[in-house]
């Protein structure tokens, strides 16, 4: 059977109405309500289900942050994750920590637990980058399956129904692979009460970037961070041809 490694993301929650701090450095993050990346809920319930198929032995989750990237983990646990790594990374660099240290922190957690799949979303909803999944394929040299709407193992390849702008793509990979979670994939279920006190008592195991031989450096610098323009108020026109004057008078046509 195989090993699932599944990435978990602390995002804001999606409800929350993002505010840019007055500095314009980043947004703020002090006292707003966070939750589990929604993608990766796709991608930890897709990897909860494998094991209740008795395709997957062992379902890992790992998440890379701050101290409050456990809260994802113990929720990633109370879903019938079977044990955490939290990749503690401090404030200074987590700023500025990119898909790339993030992947290469997966391919080397995937190593170290010889895992067969590795489940991520998509992308977190915070910077949808939607590059983790790309990478950790190429760095670890397997074969990637992403924008899964559909996931069937057969042995030791997995058949994926995609997502494309076309439509839907069906691919099969051979083992070891990557598959990142789309929208429709399945529907996550509810950590339940019982199920929150087991998760309690799981084990989480703490590590540092360094610890895995990874960099986390920043590569980049964060110059500035805005709201959106505000949008303008349209106008009211009698007839075609005025829609068309307008039209022409801004430029459009």
């Amino acid at each position: 059977m195989a090993r699932v490694l599944v990435g978990v993301k602390r995002v804001i929650d999606y409800a929350v109405k993002i505010r840019v701090k007055p500095d314009k450095s980043g947004v703020v993050t002090d006292g707003v309500k966070h939750g589990l990346n929604p993608f990766d809920e796709i991608a930890i319930e897709e990897a909860v289900r494998m094991k209740e198929k008795k395709i997957a032995s062992e379902v890992i989750a790992v998440s890379c942050g701050l101290q409050q990237a456990q809260e994802s983990l113990r929720t990633a646990l109370a879903m019938g994750v079977d044990r955490g790594i939290h990749v503690e990374v401090p404030q200074a660099q987590y700023d500025t920590l990119q898909p790339l240290h993030v992947s290469k922190i997966l391919a080397k957690v995937a190593q170290d637990e010889k895992v067969d799949v590795i489940i991520v979303g998509k992308q977190a909803i915070d910077d949808d980058s939607n590059q983790t999944a790309q990478m950790t394929a190429a760095l670890l040299q397997w074969p990637q399956a992403t924008f899964a709407s559909e996931v069937k193992v057969e042995g030791n390849e997995v058949v994926v129904k995609r997502e494309i702008d076309g439509g839907l793509e069906t691919i099969k990979v051979k083992l070891p692979a990557v598959i990142s979670a789309d929208l429709r994939l399945n529907e996550p279920r509810y950590a339940t009460l019982p199920n929150i006190m087991k998760a309690k008592k799981k084990p989480i195991k703490k590590i540092t970037p360094s610890d895995l031989g990874v960099d986390v450096s920043p590569r980049m610098q964060i110059v500035n961070v805005e709201d959106p323009p505000t949008r303008q108020a349209g106008s009211v026109v009698p007839d075609v041809d005025s829609l068309l004057a307008k039209l022409k008078e801004k430029g459009h046509i």
